[in-house]
């Protein structure tokens, strides 16, 4: 019997590819995205749970939870908006993640080898200027990804968290190729952005049943780049 997976913003970049590289493994995949398969804003829990059961009702149990959904966000600390944006980041990048693990929760329990993986970015180990609502999102939801791990691998549900760097995605398509080529030139070892279909190598492999024993694993899919001194 197929295993059956949601992974949330799943319509493009690397939760596209993570589903589509999920389908190629057998999975039966449910695409929970604001702009395409089940359509759902996953900040709010009528949503989210509406969502979680057609997928339920339409393929059966969940196995597998991505939550790879995620907006971007920047911004200092005096602008007028700051606050707005500070609580919508939070709401998609954090809140989004934990209603779709309380949404699916059941399920994975139930099914005894539950699989979570939630995609943060190389900003959860870091901080940059004028990023502090995606930096913190994203370092919390590491934590809530190590707090999943420690309460429910008891259970046999695992929980890991992965983070990619500088990824050719919607969230970058915006900076000139000039500007990225320098960028990696200076900071990747592999002198390159990474492609969504390297990250999702990385997220499929840790949804395995062979995967059991990693659980609270935080890992980065960056070419090297935290790992280089600066």
């Amino acid at each position: 019997m197929s295993r059956v997976a949601i992974v949330t913003g799943g319509a493009s970049g690397i939760g596209r590819a993570t589903a589509e590289l999920l389908g190629h493994h057998g999975v039966e995949v449910a695409v929970v995205d604001r702009n395409g398969g089940i359509v759902a804003d996953i900040s709010d829990a009528e949503s989210v749970g509406r969502a979680v059961a057609e997928v339920r009702n339409t393929l059966g149990p969940i196995d597998i939870l991505v939550n790879a959904a995620g907006i971007p966000a920047g911004g200092t600390l005096d602008q007028d908006d700051y606050v707005e944006v500070w609580e919508k980041t939070l709401a998609v990048n954090l809140t989004g993640a934990m209603l779709m693990v309380r949404a699916c929760l059941d399920d994975l329990v139930g099914e005894g080898s539950g699989r979570i993986v939630n995609v943060a970015s190389t900003e959860a180990l870091s901080a940059g200027a004028r990023t502090s609502p995606y930096t913190v999102s994203k370092h919390a939801l590491l934590g809530f990804t190590r707090s999943l791990a420690v309460e429910l691998g008891g259970r046999g549900v695992t929980a890991n968290c992965v983070c990619p760097g500088a990824t050719l995605t919607s969230m970058t398509e915006g900076i000139p190729a000039e500007d990225r080529e320098k960028f990696a030139g200076r900071h990747i070892p592999v002198g390159r952005y990474g492609r969504p279909e390297e990250i999702a190598h990385m997220i499929v492999a840790l949804t395995a049943p062979e995967a059991s024993f990693v659980n609270g694993a935080v890992i980065t899919v960056d070419g090297g780049m935290t790992a280089r001194s600066h």
